[in-house]
């Protein structure tokens, strides 16, 4: 298993040039009206930069969503330096769009003993998924429930709580 220095220090650079070109393709996608091909896997997070003030979007894989208590919980896959993330920080308050519909969020960030059970459980539903993904952000995955749970607890997680009463608001709407 890697160490979580190690990991931290291999873990991968956000992309650049013309990989960032195709990894931001998404964006476009929802931008255009294509956002419910992605169903309810993947979301886009409209939320305000921290330096700019200037609204900034991205798309992101949903690791669970718990429609009773209107959450949707995020990984950032590229550690604490990913900008939508340093973002909420700064910012917690946000809107995401899932499919047609839009929410009025707020960012809570998980303690590292949440982000391993999440992980474990995420992996139990998407073996193979969860097993790319950690490697590709650089932990060594041996396939078990701990191994998986010792990543998770380096992995940055956040849940997006939703606004009550607040949905398919036009972007922008009281941003």
């Amino acid at each position: 298993m890697t160490s979580p220095t190690d990991a931290r220090n291999r873990r991968t650079k956000p992309p650049t040039g013309w990989k960032r070109c195709i990894a931001r393709l998404p964006v476009h996608m929802y931008r255009i009206g294509l956002g419910p091909l992605f169903g309810r896997r993947l979301l886009l997070l409209i939320h305000t930069g921290r330096l700019s003030g200037v609204t900034r979007k991205v798309v992101i894989e949903v690791v669970e969503h718990d429609p009773q208590a209107g959450a949707w919980t995020v990984a950032s896959g590229f550690g604490t330096r990913a900008h939508w993330y340093q973002n909420l920080r700064h910012t917690p308050q946000a809107t995401i769009q899932v499919g047609r519909r839009y929410h009025a969020v707020t960012a809570r960030f998980l303690p590292a003993e949440e982000g391993a059970r999440i992980m474990a459980r995420y992996a139990a539903l998407r073996p193979h998924t969860a097993a790319q993904l950690c490697a590709y952000m650089g932990f060594t995955i041996d396939g078990t429930s701990e191994s998986f749970r010792k990543a998770g607890e380096q992995i940055p997680f956040v849940r997006l709580e939703s606004a009550p009463a607040w949905s398919n608001a036009p972007v922008g709407c009281g941003r």
